[in-house]
Parts: C-alpha cells; sequence; structure tokens
C-alpha cells in the first residue's frame, strides 16, 4: 500500500523554528518530523511514499532524495497552500489503489496496525484514526459523529458547537474514491479546500467510513511547546523501555 505524506504547510505557528525551513523538517527529538512519519509508514508496510511538498520544498528533497530505507519516494507540488483536499489532489495521478494518508506534522506512538488492518479487512473506502478530546479542544479540529457501528455518519470542520468530542487525527486510509470526492469541496469559510468536507461528501454518497479508537498517543507539532510535548513523550518511552 502506497503512503501520501502532506507536508507542504509552512508553519507560521511554529516560529521562529520554520523561519528558514519547512515545518516537516523541524527536529523532535533529533530527527525531522518527517523523518518519524516515514519510519512509521514503513513500519506499516508502505511500498511507496507520495510526498506533497510546498513551502522550502527543496530541502525536503535534498535531505531524503529518491528513496527512505529502501522505499522509493515521489515528490509531488502544492504550489499555494488552499488545504488538505486541494494538497491531496496533488497525489492523484502517482495513486490508483487503497493508499495510506498522514499529515507530515503529526508524531504517532499508537495503534495505526489497527486502521490498516480494519481498512483491508472490511474493504471499507475509509478508516481513520480517532482520538476523545476534552470538549472544549474539540472545535479546533474535523469533529466526528459515529453510529452503533463505530462507522463515521459525519464530520464537521472546526465547529463553533461540537456535536461530540471525538477528532480526525492525521492518519487515514482511503480507496480512490478519495479523490472525486476532493474534486467536488469548495472553499470554506477559511478559504481552504477541506479534507473533511470530502469525508463528508463519501458519507453522503453512501460509502463506508471506520472509526478506529487511539491506543496510544500523537502529537500534531503545531506550536513550539507542541514540540517539546512530542520530545518529552518519545524520551519517556525510551527511557521506559531501557
Amino acid at each position: 500500500m502506497k503512503a501520501v505524506v502532506l507536508a507542504a504547510g509552512e508553519g507560521t505557528r511554529l516560529r521562529p523554528l520554520t523561519e528558514d525551513k519547512p515545518k516537516g523538517m523541524v527536529e523532535v527529538d533529533g530527527r525531522p518530523i518527517l523523518t518519524h512519519c516515514f519510519e512509521t509508514l514503513a513500519e506499516l508496510g508502505a511500498t511507496e511514499f507520495v510526498v506533497v511538498v510546498g513551502y522550502e520544498r527543496e530541502q525536503i528533497r535534498e535531505h531524503y532524495g529518491d528513496a527512505f530505507r529502501d522505499v522509493p519516494i515521489t515528490y509531488t507540488h502544492q504550489r499555494e497552500q488552499n488545504g488538505l483536499a486541494h494538497a491531496l489532489l496533488t497525489a492523484r495521478e502517482h495513486v490508483d489503489d487503497d493508499f495510506m494518508l498522514m499529515l507530515g506534522d503529526n508524531v504517532f506512538e499508537a495503534n495505526l496496525e489497527d486502521v490498516v488492518r480494519r481498512h483491508s479487512e472490511e474493504r471499507a473506502d475509509a478508516a481513520f484514526l480517532v482520538e476523545e478530546v476534552p470538549w472544549e479542544e474539540a472545535s479546533r479540529y474535523g469533529v466526528c459523529n459515529t453510529n452503533k457501528y463505530g462507522e463515521i455518519v459525519e464530520v464537521v470542520e472546526k465547529p463553533d458547537d461540537p456535536p461530540s468530542n471525538l477528532v480526525m487525527t492525521g492518519f487515514y486510509t482511503f480507496t480512490p474514491a478519495i479523490f472525486p470526492a476532493c474534486e467536488l469541496v469548495q472553499p470554506s469559510n477559511r478559504g481552504e479546500y477541506e479534507l473533511s468536507e470530502a469525508v463528508d461528501l463519501l458519507i453522503q454518497s453512501g460509502r463506508t467510513i471506520d472509526a478506529i479508537r487511539l491506543d496510544g498517543w500523537r502529537i500534531d507539532v503545531g506550536y513550539p511547546e507542541d514540540r517539546e510535548e512530542a520530545e518529552k513523550r518519545l524520551q519517556d518511552g525510551i527511557e521506559a523501555v531501557e
């Protein structure tokens, strides 16, 4: 299964760490965030990385070249940062089967293999790793509603009044059906083409999307304090093993 990694963002909230480098090249525990992503995806059996780059993209190309741990890398260019659905569409010509999708600013120590396994076993059109967060934080994310079978029946992007506290994380599996849905997405109030809107279109068309509850932890490295928290958790994990 191929893995698409979205790494085009400028990371303005991470400044000054991103003043001269893309967000994915910010180091967490001595290695770029993208290295953590690639290592995780390689362990999940990724056969190829399709990396969407944008801001300071040459730094990523020069650092990783054409492969990571013998897994080939193909790069695509998002010329303007117009949202995740827009970014994903730049990878379309390189993906012709089911694939994993990871946001390139997330660090995971979690049950991602459960998402891949559920997708392959159930032949769902998508499977997401989801996480319960405090209600007061839910409005920062794409919020999911699920039915009694654990299927996602609605996704709302950063709602003022969240319908639940179950939110999407930065790891998904999709069939190629997500690409036509991305093409139908209209700009949100933020002026971006939201991935959550494409997911909602899939749901409305009768597609099945399974939710897998997070077991472990993940950090979305959006602010300098998030980087510090991710480093602490990784180091604590290493110390625990030792």
